[in-house]
Parts: structure tokens; sequence; C-alpha cells
């Protein structure tokens, strides 16, 4: 696996180097954007709305806007931000689990010891950690962004994870047209006791101490594979029309090659036989 970040996570007096990896990949077909006419990839350009001009990579910034007015800034500007150089994921405080929201989570990420000489230290967190029940929550700069995380071990307690979340602000107030609490309260109280006694037996039928991810199945990308494969074999019309005309000619060809049938040989003509007369 190949580390997105290099730095340290700060715990108390003890500072553990450490890697960051992804913790998921994508498995999706690859896709592009074609002219359906004849096939050819979709290209796009920047192009500036000010001048009409193709503008390279490097003459690229960035635009802020606060209260209306527009600044621009250039990647030396963003790099001299503190926490830009930071390379510190600092501990701040652990919290039971179900304090966080699932709603909040972003992405996650695989933590590795950076170093057989981190290795120890990695360890002591990482049983500490598990054996506590809890989770950390951190917070560090990761791809010019201030990140808040929760910091846990996976199942076996050997490998520290990173779930990093989203902020406060970012979560938007469920509030959904059909649904309101008043609403809801009143469904609740209309529920009849076969009704919640019914739903509970279900739940109990069909519960499991443990999950089996691997009887579910992405039955859409199985399909789309099916669909792409079935294209790749299927002849167009006009390859049909082409291989009519190659067989055509492979046929023409082998007659041609065939040996031509024996001629029946002139025989010279012959001359009448004497006949012997007897003395």
């Amino acid at each position: 696996m190949r580390s997105i970040y290099n730095g340290s996570i700060s715990f108390g007096l003890v500072v553990v180097p450490i890697k960051l990896y992804a913790a998921s990949e994508d498995h999706d077909l690859e896709c592009h954007q074609v002219h359906a006419h004849d096939g050819g990839r979709i290209k796009y350009k920047r192009v500036c709305e000010g001048c009409g001009e193709v503008v390279p990579n490097a003459d690229i910034a960035k635009q802020y806007e606060i209260d209306g007015q527009q600044a621009i800034l250039t990647d030396d500007d963003l790099s001299s931000l503190a926490s830009e150089n930071k390379r510190v994921i600092e501990v701040a405080e652990f919290v039971p689990a179900d304090q966080i929201d699932p709603t909040m989570v972003d992405k996650s990420y695989y933590i590795g010891p950076d170093g057989g000489g981190a290795l120890k230290a990695y360890a002591l967190l990482a049983k500490t950690l598990g054996d506590s029940g809890k989770v950390a929550i951190v917070q560090f700069t990761l791809r010019s962004k201030n990140r808040i995380a929760a910091m846990s071990v996976t199942g076996k307690g050997d490998v520290l994870v990173l779930h990093t979340l989203l902020w406060p602000d970012e979560v938007r107030t469920p509030a959904l047209p059909d649904l309101d609490s008043a609403a809801m309260d009143r469904k609740r109280d209309g529920l009849t006791d076969a009704e919640i006694r019914i739903a509970a037996q279900l739940v109990s039928e069909i519960s499991n101490e443990t999950v089996n991810f691997d009887k579910y199945r992405d039955t859409y990308k199985e399909e789309l594979r099916e669909l792409v494969m079935a294209k790749l074999v299927e002849p167009t019309d006009g390859d049909e029309t082409e291989v009519s005309d190659l067989l055509a000619k492979l046929e023409a060809s082998v007659k041609s090659k065939e040996a031509p049938k024996r001629r029946p040989r002139k025989m010279a003509a012959s001359k009448p036989r004497r006949q012997r007369v007897s003395a």
C-alpha cells in the first residue's frame, strides 16, 4: 500500500511517527466520455473566460471570496500557512464511540507506524485505545484542510484507523417536507401494541450477532460488466457485412487453389495391326 500522508500522532508526551493509507479503493469499471459517432475521447480545456486563452496548470491560482470581495492566492501564499506545514495528529480527548454521529463520517484511513522504531509506541497506543473502548478525537491538516477525526482500532485491535469527520456546520439539518416532529409524535402515539410487537418479532427473526458482508453483492456492477462484455463480442451491422465479405473472399480463394480436374490425355492414333498369315 502507498502512503498518502507522513507525520506523527501526539498522545500526551508520547509521539508516534506514522503514515496514513487509504482504507478503501474503487473497483468500478473504468469509464471515459466519448463521441458516440466515432468513439473519440472527449477532452476538456481550461479556458480563461476573460481572455479566452487556454491556461496551463502552472498559471492557475485560487480566488477566495469574503463579504463579496475577492482575493487571489497562489500556492506560495497557501504554503505560508502554519497549519499547512504542521504534520502532527493531536489527540484532544477520548469519548464513547456512540457519541460519533454516522452522518459525520467522511473517509477512512489506516494508520501504520513509520519505521520499526515506532512500532512499540504504536502498539502501546493501539492497546490503550482498544482497552478503553473509546475513540480518540484528533485534529490535523490534510490536503490543505484542517480536519477533525475519530481514531479507533480494528476488530482485532492491532491496527489504528482514522475516520475523518465533517464539521458540524457541514452536516445539513434534516428539514424534510413530509416529516416534522409533531407529525411523528402523533404517528408514534397512534401505533398499536400489536404493530409494535410484530415489528419487534420481525427484527428478532432476522437478527445476527455478526454481519457477513460476503453474502452481499454489487449487482449493478455485475450487470454492467456483463453488458460491456456482450458489447465487446457482439458484432455490429458493419462488422457482419465485413465478416460476410471476408468469408466470400476466403471461399473464392480456396476454390482458386483447388487442383484442376485432370483432363483425359489424347491417345496417339494406333496403327492397324498386321495379321500374320500362316504358310
